[in-house]
């Protein structure tokens, strides 16, 4: 999938005052206070994040220790929700202790590893899971003891616990493997991976666009006696080289990388029982070999059965299977299908009566469906025109269902319950904006972190009808008020049809309305990735932007909405035309104010960004300049996952291909252009950027390109990142040629 890397750096900020002049207490931001390499300010307002249940009654909390502490990293903390009596999960020190007598490992190393953030613990929270000299370790915290479970060569991948926490499964050069918790001791349970073969562990397509950047693939039974997994072979998939130009004399590894119309790898699924290695095949003979994916497995509750959901290629359907775990023999419980494709929208929750909810975008809004055990509908649980954005528990003794939706407003997200049958639904949270429930395993409580665009994040304690019962963090202002930071404007605005898109406008501290203002059009613009929402996010980069005196615009075209997957159908096998027509008209809004300077609009963004980007300044004359990053410069060189869900395969529809692409129009180049790329990039390749350059040469059009050493789909190196911004801020300033601001955000005003 394509991803909005470093198409923003969105952090979290408290309440500030925007109108205040700047004084001892206030300044501006600068690049070294965003991007520097040496201590940044902490704009998080100190939210506590990443609180996961442990039962109904407790909560756990991997609390941040002090930035520049000895031991910073993070404390885990075992919380009492409704009292919120705390203490310690296990004792670092002691932990620390223990790892520090291993051979191999340093001091300083083994403080870190105690306090990890990163920890995987046992499903009893009784102890953790971690790697020491090649080898997996098990640490309890009861004993204090660290028990070595593997002692071969070869790395050990993706390894979890057994839902009873008596096993760990793990992959070693393509291979499933189990090893026992209390007396260690290795089970090989497939013989038949290595290379381009592997068991239970992902090839990068299927990663990326099938199972959210996960590698891992292999899924427990709930009863912890089988794993069903995924054999990915990549040998039909075509060869691509990453190369590390900086590593000398010459360095590169081969990725299986398949473009559209390319190859995919080819998928089976195994059901193996993890005391003997015996394995069962899922029947999928009714699919034709080289045209299906799996797009996801799953157990039924009693473990009597694998669900799995498979796809044909172009994902125009999506079948929801069950496999028998012993003969792997198959049956459908339901199709999915649609005018264009079929998104994948998760597992099934089953019901203890063998039913299932099930969450669809049939209807063009994404929706809850109560099936019954052999897959008839029984009816629709939640309808209207909004979406289901996730299903966030169940509590059937009560005859209730919670998930999350943007029933009052596209730009939230709120917590409700309805009845089993659709009735009596309300809403959980109460004010307006962006909510983030978690519910308990029980479905007795919730914890809500909420934001909206002028508060900061706040997180509570709610009972299951919605009542608080404590708050458990409230924002701390007292850095973020020294900066003059901008919160946006909401708006609404109207394409030529009708259609209402979502926009955000952030204007400089000292705004003048007499003035007239370049802008810069943030954008993403891809299916169903919208970036205006209602909650307390700001970008550190639009603020350095708005602090040079250039607008800010952020405008959501109707594909990239939050309104329903029918609102990106219109896009179906033809990228870039429809988007930019959106965006035009959102710019024609803009326009209409006296503030804005119409021949001094730009756009900038990155991945899909990066194409539409590019896409604006090789279609239209309405922007001065735009800064394109990690550009998709014609979609047959994008994955073919992604890419024909959209576009079809490329033999079937060429002139799609032709109509979408930037490269087929560098000729008609309009405008300023700035190229940037990372030169390890394996998602969107360099060659998209160096292709498109070309064509950009030999038509005889002027740009610029910047290329970043060992930078992949973002760039992270934090001294690269630095130069980056700088040198996107110059080329803004030499490109829409603001007015100088009072204080300039490239100068440090301490």
């Amino acid at each position: 999938m394509l991803r909005r890397t470093i198409r923003c750096l969105t952090i979290t900020l408290a309440a500030v005052a925007i109108t205040l002049p700047v004084s001892a207490q206030q300044k501006r931001l600068t690049l070294d206070d965003v991007y520097g390499t040496g201590r940044r300010p902490d704009f998080s307002g100190g939210a506590p994040f990443r609180l996961t249940w442990m039962d109904d009654r407790h909560y756990l909390w991997p609390k941040e220790v002090r930035p520049g502490d000895r031991t910073s990293g993070v404390e885990w903390l075992k919380v009492e929700a409704e009292t919120g009596k705390t203490e310690p999960l296990f004792d670092a020190g002691r932990f620390e202790a223990a790892l520090a007598k291993t051979p191999g490992v340093e001091p300083a190393s083994a403080r870190i590893r105690a306090r990890s953030a990163g920890l995987s613990f046992d499903p009893k929270y009784t102890g953790t899971l971690l790697t020491l000299d090649g080898d997996l370790h098990y640490y309890s915290f009861g004993s204090g003891m660290l028990t070595r479970l593997t002692s071969a060569s070869g790395e050990e991948e993706e390894a979890t616990f057994s839902p009873d926490g008596a096993s760990v499964a793990f992959v070693r050069g393509g291979n499933l493997y189990v090893v026992d918790r209390a007396r260690p001791r290795e089970r090989q349970l497939t013989r038949d991976g290595g290379g381009l073969v592997q068991n239970g562990k992902l090839d990068w397509v299927y990663f990326e666009e099938l199972y959210n950047r996960s590698w891992r693939g292999y899924w427990w039974s709930p009863d912890s006696s089988h794993l069903a997994f995924l054999q990915v072979d990549d040998r039909p998939v075509p060869e691509y080289p990453i190369t590390d130009h900086v590593a000398g004399p010459y360095a590169a590894r081969s990725t299986r990388y398949p473009r559209a119309g390319d190859p995919n790898p080819e998928a089976k699924l195994g059901i193996v029982r993890a005391s003997d290695g015996s394995t069962a095949w899922a029947d999928l003979s009714r699919y034709t070999p080289g045209r299906y994916l799996i797009v996801n497995v799953d157990w039924k509750r009693d473990s009597r059965a694998v669900v799995y959901q498979v796809q044909n290629r172009e994902q125009t359907w999506l079948d929801l299977n069950l496999a028998d775990p012993g003969s792997g023999a198959s049956r459908t419980l339901l199709r999915e299908t649609s005018q264009a494709w079929v998104d994948i929208l998760g597992s099934p929750k089953w019901l203890k009566d063998g039913s299932l909810l099930w969450r669809s975008g049939r209807s063009g809004r994404t929706h809850l469906y109560h099936f019954a055990a052999d897959g008839k509908l029984i009816r629709p649980v939640t309808t209207g025109e909004w979406d289901v954005t996730a299903l966030s528990g169940v509590d059937e003794s009560a005859g209730w269902v919670y998930f999350q939706g943007t029933e009052r407003s596209p730009t939230g997200d709120d917590l409700y319950r309805t009845r089993l049958d659709g009735t009596g639904m309300h809403r959980l949270t109460q004010a307006s904006g962006t909510h983030t429930a978690r519910v308990s395993p029980g479905a007795t409580a919730f914890i809500d972190t909420f934001s909206d665009a002028g508060t900061p994040p706040q997180v509570q304690l709610c009972r299951a009808d919605g009542a608080p019962i404590r708050v458990l963090h409230r924002p701390s202002l007292e850095l973020v008020k020294r900066y003059r930071l901008v919160r946006p404007e909401l708006h609404q605005v109207k394409t030529r049809d009708g259609f209402t898109m979502e926009a955000a406008l952030y204007k400089p501290p000292d705004f003048d309305p007499s003035r007239k203002y370049p802008v810069l059009h943030m954008v993403y613009g891809g299916p169903g990735a919208p970036t205006v929402d209602n909650r307390w996010s700001f970008d550190l980069f639009r603020q350095l932007v708005v602090q040079q005196g250039v607008l800010v615009w952020l405008c959501d075209n109707r594909t990239a909405s939050a309104k329903g997957i029918r609102s990106a159908w219109p896009l179906y096998r033809n990228f870039g035309e429809l988007e930019l027509r959106d965006v035009e008209d959102g710019l024609g809004w803009l326009k209409q104010q006296p503030y804005v300077d119409a021949d001094r609009i730009g756009i900038s963004g990155w991945s899909f960004g990066g194409y539409l980007t590019s896409y604006a300044l090789t279609h239209s004359k309405s922007f001065a300049m735009g800064i394109a990053g990690g550009s998709v410069t014609d979609w047959r060189e994008y994955d073919s996952i992604y890419t024909e869900r959209y576009m079809g395969l490329p033999q079937d529809n060429p002139e799609g291909y032709q109509r979408s692409s930037v490269r087929a129009a560098a000729k008609d180049l309009h405008g300023k252009l700035l190229l940037i790329h990372g030169t390890m990039d394996d998602n969107v390749h360099m060659q998209n950027t160096l292709q498109l350059s070309y064509d950009l040469q030999r038509a005889g059009k002027p740009f610029r390109l910047m290329l970043y050493p060992r930078a992949g789909h973002g760039v992270s190196d934090r001294q690269q990142v630095r130069h980056m911004r700088e040198m996107m801020m110059e080329f803004i300033r030499e490109t829409l040629r603001p007015e100088d601001p009072p204080n300039t955000a490239l100068r440090d005003d301490r």
